[in-house]
Protein backbone atom coordinates (compact mmCIF):
# COMPACT_ATOMS: atom_id res chain seq x y z
CA UNK A 1 0.00 0.00 0.00
CA UNK A 2 1.43 3.37 -1.01
CA UNK A 3 0.02 5.53 1.75
CA UNK A 4 -2.77 5.92 4.23
CA UNK A 5 -5.74 7.28 2.31
CA UNK A 6 -7.54 8.63 5.38
CA UNK A 7 -4.61 10.98 6.13
CA UNK A 8 -4.33 12.50 2.68
CA UNK A 9 -6.66 15.41 3.42
CA UNK A 10 -5.67 16.05 7.02
CA UNK A 11 -3.47 18.97 7.87
CA UNK A 12 -1.44 19.27 11.01
CA UNK A 13 -2.31 21.74 13.72
CA UNK A 14 0.93 23.58 13.02
CA UNK A 15 3.80 24.23 15.36
CA UNK A 16 3.13 24.50 19.05
CA UNK A 17 5.06 25.02 22.28
CA UNK A 18 4.98 22.20 24.76
CA UNK A 19 5.50 22.88 28.47
CA UNK A 20 5.90 19.60 30.35
CA UNK A 21 4.00 19.07 33.58
CA UNK A 22 7.20 18.48 35.58
CA UNK A 23 8.51 21.89 34.46
CA UNK A 24 5.29 23.64 35.48
CA UNK A 25 5.31 21.83 38.84
CA UNK A 26 8.78 23.11 39.76
CA UNK A 27 9.10 25.84 42.39
CA UNK A 28 11.13 27.96 39.98
CA UNK A 29 8.24 28.04 37.48
CA UNK A 30 5.50 28.42 40.09
CA UNK A 31 7.10 31.58 41.52
CA UNK A 32 8.06 33.05 38.14
CA UNK A 33 6.35 36.32 37.17
CA UNK A 34 4.24 36.47 33.97
CA UNK A 35 6.76 38.53 31.97
CA UNK A 36 9.64 36.03 32.23
CA UNK A 37 7.18 33.19 31.56
CA UNK A 38 6.13 34.82 28.30
CA UNK A 39 9.79 35.34 27.38
CA UNK A 40 10.57 31.66 28.07
CA UNK A 41 7.67 30.59 25.86
CA UNK A 42 8.98 32.85 23.08
CA UNK A 43 12.47 31.34 23.40
CA UNK A 44 11.00 27.86 23.29
CA UNK A 45 8.91 28.82 20.25
CA UNK A 46 12.14 29.60 18.41
CA UNK A 47 13.55 26.17 19.24
CA UNK A 48 13.14 24.00 16.14
CA UNK A 49 14.25 20.65 17.52
CA UNK A 50 17.97 20.82 16.78
CA UNK A 51 19.15 24.37 17.51
CA UNK A 52 19.37 24.32 21.32
CA UNK A 53 22.39 26.43 22.21
CA UNK A 54 21.94 28.48 19.04
CA UNK A 55 18.52 30.03 19.70
CA UNK A 56 18.72 33.64 18.58
CA UNK A 57 16.63 36.27 20.35
CA UNK A 58 17.82 39.80 20.98
CA UNK A 59 16.40 42.11 23.62
CA UNK A 60 14.87 44.32 20.94
CA UNK A 61 13.23 41.42 19.12
CA UNK A 62 11.92 40.02 22.40
CA UNK A 63 10.49 43.41 23.36
CA UNK A 64 8.82 43.75 19.95
CA UNK A 65 7.26 40.28 20.10
CA UNK A 66 6.09 40.68 23.72
CA UNK A 67 4.86 44.27 23.15
CA UNK A 68 6.94 45.84 25.93
CA UNK A 69 9.75 48.40 26.05
CA UNK A 70 13.20 47.04 25.22
CA UNK A 71 14.54 47.97 28.67
CA UNK A 72 11.88 45.77 30.28
CA UNK A 73 13.08 42.43 28.89
CA UNK A 74 16.66 42.69 30.18
CA UNK A 75 15.71 41.83 33.78
CA UNK A 76 13.48 39.04 32.44
CA UNK A 77 16.45 37.40 30.71
CA UNK A 78 18.45 37.79 33.94
CA UNK A 79 15.68 36.20 36.01
CA UNK A 80 15.43 33.22 33.65
CA UNK A 81 19.22 32.80 33.83
CA UNK A 82 19.24 33.09 37.64
CA UNK A 83 16.61 30.37 37.92
CA UNK A 84 18.54 28.20 35.41
CA UNK A 85 15.81 28.00 32.77
CA UNK A 86 18.15 29.35 30.09
CA UNK A 87 21.85 30.00 29.64
CA UNK A 88 23.74 32.23 27.25
CA UNK A 89 26.00 30.20 24.98
CA UNK A 90 27.36 33.17 23.04
CA UNK A 91 27.39 36.74 24.33
CA UNK A 92 26.34 39.62 22.07
CA UNK A 93 29.27 41.22 20.27
CA UNK A 94 30.29 43.25 17.25
CA UNK A 95 31.12 41.15 14.23
CA UNK A 96 34.20 41.70 12.01
CA UNK A 97 32.32 44.16 9.81
CA UNK A 98 31.10 46.19 12.79
CA UNK A 99 27.58 44.79 12.68
CA UNK A 100 26.25 43.66 16.06
CA UNK A 101 25.63 39.96 16.66
CA UNK A 102 22.93 38.95 19.09
CA UNK A 103 23.27 36.52 21.97
CA UNK A 104 22.64 32.80 21.51
CA UNK A 105 20.57 30.98 24.11
CA UNK A 106 20.12 27.39 25.27
CA UNK A 107 17.09 25.95 27.04
CA UNK A 108 18.19 24.03 30.12
CA UNK A 109 15.29 21.56 29.99
CA UNK A 110 16.47 20.09 26.67
CA UNK A 111 19.69 18.36 25.59
CA UNK A 112 22.18 20.71 23.95
CA UNK A 113 23.01 20.59 20.25
CA UNK A 114 26.27 18.75 21.04
CA UNK A 115 24.18 15.90 22.55
CA UNK A 116 25.01 16.63 26.19
CA UNK A 117 22.19 15.77 28.57
CA UNK A 118 19.90 18.50 29.87
CA UNK A 119 21.13 20.00 33.17
CA UNK A 120 17.63 21.01 34.42
CA UNK A 121 19.11 23.29 37.05
CA UNK A 122 15.74 24.96 37.64
CA UNK A 123 14.49 21.79 39.37
CA UNK A 124 16.85 22.42 42.31
CA UNK A 125 16.18 26.18 42.50
CA UNK A 126 14.60 27.29 45.78
CA UNK A 127 13.25 30.69 46.70
CA UNK A 128 15.45 32.42 49.23
CA UNK A 129 13.74 32.70 52.57
CA UNK A 130 13.70 36.08 54.18
CA UNK A 131 15.32 36.04 57.62
CA UNK A 132 12.80 36.00 60.41
CA UNK A 133 12.93 38.97 62.68
CA UNK A 134 12.29 38.74 66.38
CA UNK A 135 9.07 40.23 67.61
CA UNK A 136 9.93 43.18 69.73
CA UNK A 137 7.67 45.13 71.96
CA UNK A 138 7.41 48.66 70.74
CA UNK A 139 9.30 51.34 72.57
CA UNK A 140 6.70 54.05 72.69
CA UNK A 141 7.67 57.55 73.57
CA UNK A 142 5.38 60.09 75.13
CA UNK A 143 5.11 63.46 73.52
CA UNK A 144 4.46 66.69 75.26
CA UNK A 145 2.05 69.18 73.78
CA UNK A 146 4.80 70.86 71.73
CA UNK A 147 5.77 67.61 69.96
CA UNK A 148 9.10 67.01 71.71
CA UNK A 149 9.87 63.41 72.58
CA UNK A 150 9.95 62.57 76.25
CA UNK A 151 11.41 59.17 77.05
CA UNK A 152 9.08 56.92 78.96
CA UNK A 153 10.36 56.19 82.45
CA UNK A 154 9.06 53.90 85.13
CA UNK A 155 8.61 56.05 88.20
CA UNK A 156 6.93 54.73 91.31
CA UNK A 157 4.95 57.31 93.21
CA UNK A 158 4.21 56.62 96.85
CA UNK A 159 1.15 58.16 98.31
CA UNK A 160 1.15 58.90 101.98
CA UNK A 161 -2.06 58.30 103.78
CA UNK A 162 -2.64 59.86 107.17
CA UNK A 163 -5.25 58.50 109.57
CA UNK A 164 -7.30 60.70 111.71
CA UNK A 165 -8.42 59.45 114.92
Amino acid sequence: MAGKPYKSHKKGAGRHVQLPEWLQASEAWATLRPGPRALYIELKRRFNGNNNGRIILSHRDAAKVLSVHRNTVGPWFDELEDRAFIRMTQAPHLGPSGVGQTAHWALEELPSDDMKSAPKGFMTWREKQKPRTKNRTGCHKKQDTKGADIPETNVTVLKTVTRKG
